[in-house]
């Protein structure tokens, strides 16, 4: 098994008016990797400028932040032969994946796929998120710090300069070598992209770790469909996979994160925690997260959810009174 630890730099529109925005958000300028084998070892590099072809202006922020003009990107290769170089470098032999933070992978393929290559993956792309793993090594588990933080943190040496994809990959890729020196056990928690969201209930995602249980939905037409899923609304302990009669149905204050109490014999208090996800398609997924909590976290839920009750009433009182105001 090697590790491909992946950091890309993207430019974006400064005027919003560019045909192509909504297919491609955040254009790749730059693709950066490191190669490391199973010992933590940095045994490749890659690192290639690409030549814009939506963004020809470098945005503000990002010319600001990555200390690049659009004159060097001129010299760069078409994002095609940049990525077929970077997948052909990779190699034929199991790898996965390493970014620092959670969208690497995902403008990785939206690019891949505006420019027609073929997917990297049919449904969601198992991977490491350094920046996660970082936190569950160092921190509480839940932080997510800078990269800059990180690599002060453990006291590693600052020779090259931040944010270009090259710099960051190779900062990244320390702090992954001191992470499967001092805390290995921490890269069982996987993370998924779902770029592409399961097709099937079969290719849905059910992982568990030690502390909790995830579950990443196949796509549906709209909230109301998928909470009408038994396994989407469905609270079980992962420790024992008994089904839970619920203590707190399903309840939210945004409609975004939705939350659940229930209650195993054995176990203790389970938190439900549902996260709405939209598709490029326009439909949307579930992402639920399950996970024992102490009887004082179970209270303060039971209060989150009077508060989120007292909210949902006064919005529906202004409403009432806005509409016999017209």
């Amino acid at each position: 098994m090697k590790y491909i630890v992946l950091d890309l730099e993207w430019n974006q529109s400064n005027t919003g008016k560019e045909k192509e925005i909504e297919q491609l958000p955040a254009e790749i300028i730059e693709i950066g990797a490191i190669k490391v084998d199973e010992a933590g070892l940095i045994v490749g590099e890659f690192s290639q400028l690409v030549k814009p072809v939506v963004y020809r202006e470098m945005h503000h922020f990002t010319s600001q932040l990555i200390h690049m003009q659009m004159e060097e990107l001129e010299r760069g290769k078409p994002f095609a032969k940049v990525a077929g170089d970077f997948l052909e470098w990779c190699g034929e032999e199991e790898y996965l994946f390493c970014t620092w933070g959670s969208t690497d992978l995902t403008e990785l393929q939206r690019n891949m796929r505006f420019h027609n290559m073929e997917p990297l993956a049919d449904g969601p792309m198992r991977y490491l998120d350094v920046q996660k793993l970082f936190s569950i090594a160092y921190e509480d588990r839940k932080t997510r710090r800078a990269l800059e933080y990180a690599v002060n943190f453990l006291n590693l040496e600052e020779d090259l300069p931040y944010h270009r994809a090259f710099s960051d990959a190779y900062y990244t890729a320390r702090i992954f070598e001191r992470i499967m020196q001092e805390n290995r056990e921490s890269l069982s928690y996987e993370s998924y992209d779902v770029f592409h969201v399961p097709k099937s209930r079969k290719e849905e995602v059910k992982v568990q770790f030690d502390t909790y249980a995830k579950y990443i939905s196949r796509e549906f037409a709209d909230k109301r469909i998928a909470f009408a899923d038994r396994e989407v609304c469905s609270s079980k302990c992962y420790l024992c996979h008994r089904n839970l009669r619920k203590k707190i149905k399903w309840f939210t204050a945004n409609g975004r994160h939705y939350y659940c109490l229930a209650y195993c014999e054995i176990h203790g208090y389970l938190k439900g925690k549902i996260r709405i996800r939209k598709t490029d398609e326009g439909g949307m997924y579930v992402v639920k997260t399950t996970k024992l909590i102490t009887d004082e976290a179970a209270e303060d839920l039971m209060e989150r959810k009077k508060r989120a009750q007292e909210l949902n009433r006064k919005h529906k009182q202004k409403e009432k009174e806005s509409r016999n105001s017209q």
